[in-house]
């Protein structure tokens, strides 16, 4: 069996809630990626052009800091990588965490909570930042979904 890691970023609470429910259903471990400064809702409205997030998701180069390097990814073959759509892409602290480690020879699954939108072209922006990876575009994990539907779905993978 393979061993697996479930990390993930949350701002607001949901991405972490559905992450923690996969780990349970996968007998997985859970990482939660962090930033260096948290967001705070007035970072997070991106109906402000001036907000933290509306800053960063406009600039292609942008790769907030994380608030550690602690993730010891060596062990794991698999790994469920969790972020909330942010302008229907991943937030860029998601590109700072791949480019952070050697993810050679892994897989990497993608899965995002949103209000609205889909996965889009996300797993083929991130590719770059994770060469050598198998990335897959896991798929939107809304709601409250049961862990028998999270085993599945992880399972169908």
């Amino acid at each position: 069996m393979r061993k697996t890691l479930v990390a993930y970023f949350s701002a607001s609470g949901v991405t972490k809630r559905v992450a923690e429910k996969l780990a349970a259903a996968t007998g997985s471990d859970l990482y939660e990626i962090r930033p260096a400064h948290p967001y705070t809702r007035a970072d997070l409205n991106w109906q402000d052009q001036r907000s933290r997030s509306s800053v960063e998701m406009n600039d292609p180069a942008s790769r907030p800091e994380l608030a550690d390097h602690g993730a010891d990814l060596a062990g794991y073959d698999r790994v469920f990588l969790g972020f909330p759509i942010w302008w229907y892409t991943a937030p860029h602290i998601i590109r700072t965490f791949l480019e952070s480690y050697d993810f050679a020879g892994k897989t990497v699954v993608l899965f995002a909570t949103s209000g609205g939108s889909g996965l889009g072209q996300t797993a083929r922006e991130l590719a770059p930042s994770c060469p050598g990876a198998k990335l897959v575009a896991g798929g939107l994990l809304n709601g409250n979904p049961p862990e028998a539907s999270l085993k599945q779905w992880a399972q169908s993978l």
